[in-house]
């Protein structure tokens, strides 16, 4: 096991680990707990309810969050021709179609997020083994996969995620950065559980929204009470 700094021994005697804060609490002591030099990531983990390995217990789905991630978003527009400038117009990082399918052949994948149009998704299909794995591949559930490509890259560039279950019943994404005032954590919080909430499938059985934990870059967990989200 790797030996604690000083700074993470100070951090975890300002946890109570048995604990269950309200967000709001949890959100302002964030800053207290974070060890790295770096503006962290504020991450969220909510189990659910629910049989991931059943159809129609899946969750899946896109939220566009208030206040952003604070991530500068890289997203690769592939599209045709006729659609390039509304692409770049709308912030686009890359651009293009043959000459970028090439290179993620090749390997490369230096991107975020992929968005592209209907026609463009068979010459997209073969690089599945590629995209998939790293969370790529373009999906009509998400919105990265439409005729409106303008309005997609800005959502995204915005602040808008797509999530999903995974085996364990959990969701996990980054809702923020450390920087944030601990009203937008919050804000941004409460709109991610609230669409999770509406998500809910007929098939689930039970408490739904089992435990919520949120986090920052290599802190501590804070177990967060559902109802101070939810409210």
């Amino acid at each position: 096991m790797a030996k604690l700094t000083k700074k993470q021994k100070q951090a975890l005697e300002k946890v109570d680990t048995s604990a269950m804060y309200s967000l709001s609490e949890a959100a302002a002591m964030l800053k207290d707990i974070t060890t790295v030099k770096f503006d962290a990531s504020v991450d969220m983990d909510v189990r659910l309810g629910v049989d991931p390995r059943k159809s129609n217990q899946m969750v899946r789905g896109v939220v566009s969050l208030p206040h952003g991630t604070g991530k500068q978003v890289r997203v690769l527009a592939l599209c045709s021709a006729d659609k390039e400038e509304e692409a770049k117009a709308a912030g686009a990082d890359f651009v293009g179609l043959e000459e970028y399918l090439e290179k993620i052949k090749g390997g490369w994948t230096d991107v975020d997020v992929i968005i592209t149009m209907p026609s463009v998704m068979p010459k997209i299909g073969a690089l599945g083994r590629i995209l998939g794995p790293r969370g790529l591949m373009p999906n009509p559930k998400s919105g990265t996969v439409t005729m409106e490509l303008g309005k997609a890259i800005r959502e995204v560039k915005q602040g808008k995620i797509d999530f999903k279950v995974d085996k364990y019943g959990i969701i996990h994404a980054a809702i923020g950065k450390v920087s944030f005032a601990p009203e937008q954590i919050v804000d941004n919080a409460k709109e991610f559980v609230g669409i999770i909430n509406k998500l809910k499938p007929a098939a689930a059985k039970g408490t739904y929204i089992k435990s919520i934990y949120i986090s920052s870059t290599m802190s501590v967990g804070l177990k967060v009470d559902p109802k101070s989200v939810e409210a």
